[in-house]
């Protein structure tokens, strides 16, 4: 029984000594925890992608395909329209003008 309470004095007295530090503790566990989250952040900020998941995303792309009577109408309304056909000539000189 004596070895009972011989350790809980010993705990009690360990406690009250670490309580003493408890906020360096807490602010040392905080910067390790932000540490390894800016470690980990870079390291996948900085990984390249692998030759298989590039080939395979530009296999899968959409190429986009305009519809061919849209294009025949554009053409038409082109040449029917002076005022459209500057629009396209000036859209085509400077394509960032507005």
């Amino acid at each position: 029984m004596s070895d009972l309470r011989n350790l809980t004095e010993k705990l009690t007295a360990t406690t009250d000594r670490l309580k003493r530090y408890l906020p360096v503790i807490f602010v040392v566990m905080l910067l390790a925890i932000y540490g390894l989250l800016t470690y980990r952040t870079q390291t996948l900020n900085n990984a390249e992608p692998t030759v298989d998941a590039t080939t395979a995303q530009a296999s899968s792309a959409k190429i986009p395909r305009i519809d061919p009577k849209v294009i025949a109408q554009l053409k038409s309304l082109q040449d029917n329209s002076v005022t459209v056909k500057s629009l396209f000539d000036q859209a085509r000189n400077n394509p960032f003008n507005e």
